[in-house]
């Protein structure tokens, strides 16, 4: 594991800092007190305590999601992503981005590619996706970890935090980010996905959206900025299946009469992606 992160790591049960031990094969991060967590072979390290309420994407849904995404269909946001980081990066020695509900850590490559002094650590629940993760950039670590509770971070070790399409825990973003840092958040614009919502009578966008974000961050960060990023999309009936189950509706939706809908749409599908970037500063 990269160093940098390492140094700015906690043990999730006793918030000590963790060192990297190797017995034969195996390798693990330990606490001064004796906590334990084990690092898989495939390089992420689990960070979890306890049950997580859910184990995240399936190895089924990451396959297709890194596929979707490796076909280069959301880009845009990778693209925006990436240099508003350059913009508002803390210009101090190795700063470290890290991405909440990071997925298979493609977004945090992006950003990594543009900061070439820093490095990544990927945070999400489910196995699959760290796996991937783990190996999305050379200068990205990864770890097992639920977002809703307090991330194995230390105070102020954050530069750059991404939260893309993913849950907000608006005190522990507080906590880990830098006070010169920024929280970047990518959130659907009210015309996303319009085509599919349409079509497949999918969860619509609340209107409120924005003022939802900033009320799940609780009033630790005042939006410095917001920007809106739009794409057409020409996509196969199978990639529109697959964007289904990226989004909310893939738990509210009835999995057959979904399929029938998507098979029914003619190829290529025009798709709208809008999503809204906004740049949050700690108060």
């Amino acid at each position: 594991m990269d160093d940098r992160v390492l140094a700015r790591l906690r043990c999730p049960v006793c918030a000590e800092p963790l060192a990297e031990t190797t017995a034969g094969t195996a390798r693990a991060l330990r606490c001064p007190r004796g906590h334990s967590f084990d690092i898989a072979r495939q390089g992420y390290v689990n960070l979890l305590t306890g049950r997580a309420p859910h184990t995240g994407d399936s190895a089924e849904m990451v396959a297709a999601r890194a596929g979707f995404l490796a076909a280069g269909h959301y880009d845009t946001v990778a693209a925006a992503l990436a240099t508003t980081a350059v913009r508002v990066a803390d210009s101090g020695p190795y700063p470290l981005v890290v991405d909440a509900g990071a997925g298979t850590g493609h977004y945090l490559a992006a950003v990594l590619a543009a900061l070439p002094d820093a490095a990544g650590l990927a945070l999400d629940v489910s196995k699959p996706a760290m796996r991937r993760a783990a190996r999305a950039h050379p200068r990205a670590a990864a770890a097992l970890a639920d977002t809703w509770q307090r991330l194995p971070l230390a105070d102020r070790s954050t530069a750059v935090l991404l939260n893309v399409f993913a849950p907000r825990n608006g005190p522990e973003f507080h906590r880990v980010l830098d006070p010169g840092g920024a929280l970047l958040v990518v959130t659907p614009a009210a015309d996303h996905l319009t085509e599919l919502v349409d079509a497949l009578d999918l969860l619509r966008v609340d209107p409120d959206k924005a003022d939802r974000v900033a009320g799940s961050l609780g009033g630790h960060f005042t939006e410095e900025s917001a920007t809106g990023h739009r794409a057409r999309l020409a996509l196969t009936r199978a990639e529109v299946t697959t964007l289904v189950g990226m989004g909310p509706s893939a738990w509210h939706a009835d999995p057959r009469r979904l399929a029938a809908r998507i098979a029914a749409l003619p190829e290529p599908v025009p798709v709208t992606l809008s999503v809204r970037l906004g740049v949050h500063r700690p108060r």
